[in-house]
């Protein structure tokens, strides 16, 4: 027999475990790698799954009074139909990652925000349903001015036009999933110390990662353990577009860490970008140059980078627009083609590693190279470059060294040259070759080389 206490206490017991999950949630610091802190309930106030127009409306008066009180709002799981949701400074959504969906529902952008100090976005999905953003709309998500920006374990998919654009922001993207954009998975524009971190980044229609600025300056960004892939190039071109990361004219760049593959074009290409750190990447089956580090630079380190399979693995060029000083160390190129993406003339396929001007080349490995394993200048572009201890195995000629008029001060030594078809070191004039191999003698009829130490096998 029970006692009519026993009972009660044991109804007690069960009443206050049934309360345990909604007091977790208030009392917890995060769920699902959120802070729901003193959330405020999205369905509590009226904002409900497939509510149309008057739910968005609710929304956006919940956004609001939240923002005052430095308070988050929680979307429950459910597909949230908006269109042009304005986001205050200081909003802060939260939901259930994978559960809580932000639906586009086909007029002007999505979601967007002008000069606010702070926006959060954490743990929900951001679905374009590939419908056409209207208006001068650039982007499914188009936060501009926003100083303090976190966006914490998305899902931005589907948009007809670009996924994610940032313009004038700072803060950090980090461990979101953009994917099939029709454009740009994230394009950042005027960044402030940016960093984008840990991110998946794939099938996107002309670019994966974009870091830009619209004059060439100080940006800051930090692009560091992201995976991109498949990234296409539905607007043609020679390399404008088809790139997973890509840096115009912004500087003080850090590309680190990343996992990148079946680029169109460039794993990663950095043009007028100064100062820029591009290493420990990992990139596979690029459609042209895997790294590149092109026109108006100045400072770019190249380590410890590994390329397999692309048209070319690593290029510093462009010396006639301005770019110069550069390392390119401890690199393995491997598995290069001798076609690329277009067909151009003077266009050179099939090189290991392209350098111009005050570059050191070391201890790097390349193998597989059919046309050249190692380029140094071109034409008059060739000053001050030294190209030692690196490994060059499989290759059409182990290493072009230009001989026209104007290339000077180059050193070539303790390389080891191994299965090279036409020869270790071969002076040419632009594309023709104009010595015999330059590793058995005759370099001293070219006083601005160097050549020493060399091993061929």
């Amino acid at each position: 027999m029970i006692s009519k206490r026993e009972l009660l206490a044991g109804l007690t017991a069960t009443a206050s475990l049934a309360a345990l999950p909604s007091m977790a949630m208030a009392q917890s610091p995060a769920v699902g790698g959120a802070n729901l802190r003193g959330a405020l309930d999205a369905r509590a106030h009226g904002v409900t799954p497939e509510g149309g127009a008057a739910s968005q409306r609710k929304l956006i008066r919940l956004l609001q009074d939240a923002a005052r009180q430095n308070l988050p709002v929680f979307l429950p799981p459910g597909n949230y139909s908006v269109s042009n949701l304005d986001l205050p400074d200081g909003c802060r959504i939260t939901g259930i990652a994978g559960a809580s969906r932000l639906v586009y529902s086909g007029e002007g952008s999505m979601l967007r925000a002008e000069s606010a100090r702070r926006i959060e976005l954490s743990d929900i999905v951001i679905d374009g349903g590939n419908r056409p953003l209207t208006g001068d709309a650039p982007a499914l998500v188009r936060l501009s001015g926003v100083s303090e920006l976190f966006i914490e374990n998305c899902a931005i998919t589907n948009a007809n036009g670009t996924g994610l654009s940032l313009e004038r922001c700072g803060g950090r993207v980090e461990r979101n999933r953009i994917t099939e954009a029709s454009d740009y998975g994230l394009y950042a524009v005027q960044s402030a110390d940016l960093s984008i971190t840990g991110n998946s980044v794939s099938d996107c229609g002309n670019g994966g990662i974009l870091v830009h600025r619209w004059e060439k300056g100080k940006d800051g960004t930090i692009v560091t353990g992201n995976r991109v892939s498949r990234i296409a190039s539905t607007n043609g071109g020679t390399g404008q577009y088809g790139n997973a990361i890509n840096l115009f004219r912004a500087d003080n760049v850090i590309v680190s860490g990343n996992h990148i593959s079946d680029a169109a074009f460039s794993a990663i290409r950095a043009n007028s970008a100064s100062n820029v750190m591009i290493a420990d990447n990992h990139c596979t089956s690029s459609g042209e140059t895997a790294i590149y580090a092109e026109f108006a630079f100045e400072g770019a380190m190249i380590s410890g980078n590994i390329v397999d399979g692309a048209a070319n693995g690593i290029s510093v060029v462009n010396f006639n627009e301005g770019g110069r000083l550069a390392t390119v160390s401890g690199n393995m190129v491997r598995n290069l083609r001798l076609v690329g993406p277009y067909v151009l003339d003077g266009a050179i396929f099939g090189v290991g590693i392209s350098v111009e001007a005050d570059t050191a080349v070391t201890g790097n490995v390349i193998e597989n190279a059919p046309f050249w394993g190692l380029a140094l200048g071109f034409g008059p572009y060739l000053r001050n470059v030294t190209a030692t201890g690196n490994i060059v195995r499989q290759a059409g000629t182990g290493c072009a060294v230009s001989v026209a008029d104007g290339a000077v001060s180059t050193v070539i030594a303790n390389n080891i040259f191994q299965s090279v078809q036409r020869g270790a070191i071969i002076g040419y004039r632009w594309n023709d070759a104009a010595t015999g191999d330059l590793a058995k003698g005759g370099a001293d009829g070219f006083p601005h080389l160097t050549i020493e130490g060399n091993r061929v096998s």
